[in-house]
């Protein structure tokens, strides 16, 4: 299973770029510390890439310093670089991103961006509404197929 979960501080400004085909997307990196054998803290820096409405929700809400959590994958990739060599990049592809920070956990003087999250006014279904007229409803154990 490829599956990475990261908590970190944004080392930059995301910036939301467009594909030649019209798809979002932005590239940025997550400072994220860990502790040695030591016990000294050390920080890693992880390169993400976020695609469509995940990269315009982490350009719109997130600013270097604030923290975030993400969840992706880890993707390789090779190419050639101008010189001829060989080189490989790591990245974790985004999938989800995350506020880590409340509103009153803000560092005095820095910009509240989480006040500027759409509110949803209407409730919505904790069930699907879906036509269920093509299933047939299971009452107990016993009937379940596995």
């Amino acid at each position: 299973m490829n599956s990475i979960c990261l908590m970190g501080r944004l080392t930059g400004d995301p910036e939301l770029k467009t594909t030649q085909s019209g798809v979002s997307l932005t590239n940025f990196s997550v400072a994220v510390d860990r502790r040695s054998k030591d016990q000294e803290r050390q920080t890693d820096f992880i390169n993400c890439v976020a695609w469509r409405y995940t990269a315009e929700f982490i350009t719109r809400y997130f600013r270097k310093g604030q923290r975030i959590a993400v969840q992706g994958s880890l993707q390789s990739r090779s190419y050639t670089a101008n010189d001829g060599s060989k080189r490989t990049v790591y990245e974790v592809v985004v999938d989800n991103a995350f506020f880590c920070e409340s509103k009153g956990g803000q560092t005095a003087g820095a910009p509240n961006y989480d006040s500027q999250i759409p509110q949803v006014s209407e409730a919505r279904p904790a069930f699907s509404t879906a036509n269920t007229g093509d299933f047939e409803e299971i009452l107990t154990d016993e009937e379940l197929p596995f």
